[in-house]
Formats: C-alpha cells, sequence, structure tokens
C-alpha cells in the first residue's frame, strides 16, 4: 500500500496597520499645495523617503504610507509596494511624494521615468495617480503641474 503525502499549506491574513497619525492644516487634496501642507514634515530630512497619500473618491486623504527609506539620493518605489496600501485601503486614487535631501526639488530623469511607470501600474489596477510632489527645502515642484505626467 502506497502511503500519500499530506502538506500543510499556511493561510495568511493581510491586513493594514495604523502605525501612528499625522497633524495637518488640510483633510483633502485639491491642489499640490494641499499636499505640501500635509508633507512639509519632509523638508530636511537626511534621507530620501518616498511616501504615498492614500485617497478616496473625494481626495480626502484617508493615510499616509512610507514605501521606502533610501540614501541621500535615491530611494526605491517599485509598483508593488506603492500600490499595496493603496489596495489594502480601498484607495481611490493616490499622490506620490518624495523629498530631496539638497533642498532642489526639481525632478531627476529618475523621477520621471519611475512616475510614468507608476501612472502606467495604476491604470491597469484601476487607481490613478494625481500627481508627483517633490518636496524642497521650503518648495515643492508637482510633477502634473510641470505637465511630467
Amino acid at each position: 500500500m502506497e502511503k500519500t503525502t499530506t502538506y500543510r499549506i499556511p493561510i495568511y491574513k493581510v491586513s493594514l496597520i495604523r502605525d501612528g497619525s499625522h497633524k495637518s492644516p488640510s483633510k483633502a487634496i485639491t491642489s499640490p499645495p494641499d499636499a505640501f501642507s500635509i508633507l512639509e514634515y519632509m523638508q530636511g530630512l537626511d534621507r530620501e523617503h518616498f511616501v504615498v497619500l492614500l485617497l478616496d473618491i473625494k481626495n480626502k486623504v484617508i493615510g499616509i504610507n512610507t514605501v521606502s527609506i533610501g540614501n541621500l539620493d535615491t530611494s526605491i518605489a517599485h509598483p508593488r509596494e506603492v500600490f499595496k496600501p493603496a489596495i489594502l485601503s480601498n484607495a481611490g486614487s493616490i499622490l506620490l511624494a518624495h523629498n530631496h535631501p539638497s533642498g532642489d526639488p526639481e525632478p531627476s530623469r529618475e523621477d520621471i521615468e519611475i512616475t510614468r511607470r507608476l501612472v502606467e501600474a495604476g491604470k491597469i489596477i484601476g487607481i490613478e495617480v494625481i500627481d508627483h510632489v517633490i518636496i524642497g527645502e521650503e518648495r515643492y515642484v508637482s510633477m502634473k503641474e510641470k505637465g511630467l505626467m
């Protein structure tokens, strides 16, 4: 008689965990200055942080997720990591943001490329990327306003 083998397959539960909160003068994003008012805390950080603002269908911010913390001039923003919190929180759209520790918020070639890639991924998933805001010292650049997305 032949012995049958059985396998134990893990059962997972995926969840989003609140890790704190952030005071903000604005609850909804109606323009790039609204995003900047929420993201001003990113000024002066010594490393590049890539974050995603999770928005409901009326562009109210339902959460902020730090996707990655890089080094002085680079952070990683893979579509899988960017859209994971958006999917888990049932976001209607997202706003991308990262800081430039140099203080100069002008987008690099890599910033433009990753933004285009994330916009395309969002179209496939059904979650719109409404803007990508780069935070510098006392100023910001909206890639949407610059026509770069």
